[in-house]
């Protein structure tokens, strides 16, 4: 979408870029690292999106002479300009410069481990801070949601949450989100142009509604549309609805057209679902599936199948396009490593704080997947790319030291990528399209363990720094704290 992204920030991070600039810092080379501390949802994965947004915000960065003018009004709470004449026209002049590196879409990814590594002068690492975090935080979060609920459907899943998603921009990016986490179509049709993304929909209530009769508005729907026929039965009776459908049906099939389907959209709906079946299966329907929809989620879709619903495909809106059990993925990108030119060798950052869980990882970090012999994922490992990595390949959970697993004689990928180089952005075309990165996703969930899909209480799946790295977190902690 056409957006200033260069302003899609906020504004402390302007206010350093200043102080970094007025300080004579805006050069000094650091790495920072994006990355989240629970899967959502109390899920056992999530699902890497974004990435292609944040490629376009790469391409489209750029300070405008709109931006200049705007950015000049603002005021200090002091009185006077916020900001500095000569520090605003350098900022125009400023081109991107940055090395990115990020997990592909589509990848399973987990706790404590960098979906995103950006590295370069400080200042242009800070503005791409919010931006950056604005795109992958909801976006990821969308596509784990749908994976979830695809893999409860075991069936189509077809997303329209847009009338009810958060604003145009929230909409449109949830809809491709939707469709890398496993949606086979969206409702959306500017997703559907913007992304090459399948849409689907037939009609609504209001179309039976405008219709003398909902046999005639039946009727009329199969001959305009033989070819994408589905029947929403339940704008009065949903047996009653039934019963016309399946005379439409009937008659399609005479004329060698085909019912595709009945949508049932309130009510009981395993319970309405399981007579539908039975009664088209009476009436020499076999083949006429039937499409439930109305606030699912993978709960409500996992307690229907339980109850022996058949079902051909499902429609999934709000809970969905408003990851509605969990607002935010939480992921929080932060500073690990400066450069020391006179040295020639990056210095460990580290934030310190209160609670253990938010101790950050320093360095400049990268990620390997292990693999059992089988093809399922059996450990990752978080290690500074500068150093080397133990013999033994043994990792240290980040919380409990005493918790750690030997990988070392498994084959391994790297799960960092590059993005962009020298501010330029180099990922290929496949890598930013959405309907491969669906791909990658259904066949990346097939190397992970069943117990880690499941829907309640998953099985946790081990993330850890690398021996090396681990010592040198708790050694700078202790330093920082005073301890050493």
């Amino acid at each position: 979408m056409n957006l200033n992204y260069e302003l899609l920030t906020d504004l402390y991070q302007l206010t350093m870029a200043q102080g970094y600039w007025a300080s004579g810092k805006k050069d000094e080379r650091a790495c920072f690292h994006m990355y989240f501390r629970h899967n959502p949802f109390d899920g056992g994965f999530s699902i890497a999106c974004g990435l292609a947004q944040l490629a376009e915000m790469v391409e489209t960065f750029h300070f405008t002479p709109e931006d200049r003018s705007y950015l000049s009004q603002l005021k200090a709470p002091g009185g006077g300009p916020l900001f500095e004449e000569d520090f605003l026209d350098w900022l125009c002049e400023l081109e991107l410069s940055v090395d990115i590196d990020a997990v592909v879409e589509g990848t399973p990814v987990f706790p404590n481990e960098p979906l995103v590594r950006v590295v370069g002068p400080i200042m242009q690492c800070q503005l791409l801070e919010t931006a950056l975090l604005n795109c992958v935080n909801f976006q990821t979060l969308v596509a784990t949601k749908a994976a979830r609920v695809c893999l409860a459907a075991e069936a189509p899943v077809a997303e329209f949450g847009l009338r009810r998603a958060q604003g145009i921009a929230g909409g449109v990016w949830a809809s491709r989100a939707a469709v890398v986490g496993g949606c086979a179509s969206t409702s959306n049709v500017l997703a559907g142009q913007m992304f090459n993304v399948p849409v689907s929909g037939t009609h609504a209530h209001s179309w039976v509604m405008a219709f003398e009769s909902e046999l005639e508005a039946f009727r009329e729907y199969a001959r305009i549309f033989p070819n994408n026929c589905i029947l929403l039965i339940d704008t009065y009776d949903v047996e009653q609805g039934l019963e016309n459908a399946i005379t439409v049906g009937l008659e399609m099939k005479e004329r060698g057209e085909k019912l595709l389907g009945v949508r049932i959209d309130s009510g009981d709906l395993a319970w309405l679902s399981k007579r539908a079946r039975a009664r088209l299966d009476e009436a020499g329907l076999p083949d006429c599936g039937i499409v439930l929809s109305n606030d699912l989620d993978e709960h409500t879709i996992r307690s229907i199948k339980g109850e022996g619903a058949k079902i051909a495909s499902w429609g999934v809106g709000t809970k969905l396009a408003t990851a509605y059990d969990q607002p935010s993925l939480g992921g929080v990108y932060k500073l690990s490593a400066t450069y020391n030119e006179e040295t020639q060798t990056w210095v460990d950052r580290m934030k310190v704080s209160e609670q253990v869980s938010k101790l950050t990882f320093p360095g400049v970090l990268g990620i390997r997947r292990y693999y059992h012999d089988n093809g399922k994922i059996a450990g990752d490992m978080v290690y500074d790319i500068h150093s080397a990595v133990n013999a033994e390949e043994r990792i240290v959970d980040p919380a409990d030291d005493l918790r750690q697993k030997v990988l070392g004689g498994k084959e391994f990928v790297e799960l960092l990528q590059p993005l962009a180089r020298e501010g330029k952005v180099v990922l290929g075309a496949e890598e930013r399209d959405a309907m491969a990165a669906r791909t990658r996703a259904q066949e990346a969930l097939e190397t992970l363990d069943e117990t880690q899909k499941r829907i309640l209480n998953p099985h946790s799946y081990p993330v850890g720094l690398e021996e090396g790295l681990s010592v040198r977190r708790r050694s700078l902690a202790a330093k920082l704290r005073g301890l050493e």
